[in-house]
């Protein structure tokens, strides 16, 4: 996959499980893309945002700037990674903000595990198909959407997977995912429009 010209925004707080957050970011680097951490919940102060592997904390990831200071319009498709994380950040407005203007201009989000807690927060999952965290199924259904017990799901702009096992899997449905949009929204130039 060649991902060169694509930009990412990885939005995540303390709490994030390490591997949802580091291996996609790996990948989608690899690949070329670039993958802007940024910084959400009180782990904005600090930029810098404290991995867990499970329930044991683990790393601190160096963010890049914080969900305040960033614009949807910039980014080709966010991640939003599981753990803990996305319970300390669906409260705070500008990731609200943010995962709203992605979703209205069809953008992908590439969420795991509870990661769709975001979404649910945002109001992003009524009529919605999407896979997460057992345990956060029924949240979904309370939401209006259905929860399905799958690696990988896509529901339009939405690409959603269950747990870290499931990561091989939500790399390659969310590559393709943002392959495909960035190409629909790139295919047709001013020169190439309808008249």
């Amino acid at each position: 996959m060649d991902m060169h010209g694509v930009r990412i925004a990885a939005v995540a707080g303390d709490g994030v499980e390490e591997s949802e957050f580091t291996e996609p970011m790996r990948a989608f680097r690899d690949a070329g893309a670039r993958v802007d951490v940024l910084a959400a919940g009180e782990s904005k102060s600090r930029r810098k945002i404290r991995a867990f592997q499970h329930l044991d904390p683990s790393t601190e990831i160096p963010a890049d700037g914080t969900i305040d200071d960033a614009n949807p319009d910039d980014y080709d498709a966010v991640l939003i990674p599981g753990g803990r994380s996305p319970d300390m950040i669906r409260t705070d407005d500008a990731v609200l903000r943010f995962v709203r203007a992605m979703d209205a201009a069809r953008k992908p989000m590439l969420v795991i595990c509870h990661g769709p807690q975001v979404l649910i927060s945002a109001g992003l999952v009524e009529g919605r198909r999407l896979a997460s965290w057992p345990s956060v199924a029924v949240d979904v259904e309370n939401a209006g959407g259905t929860w399905v017990d799958q690696e990988a799901v896509r529901d339009e702009n939405l690409v959603t997977s269950r747990k870290p096992a499931d990561i091989p899997a939500f790399i390659r449905e969310s590559a393709r995912a943002v392959l495909e949009s960035r190409h629909a929204r790139t295919a047709v130039t001013p020169e190439h429009a309808p008249a």
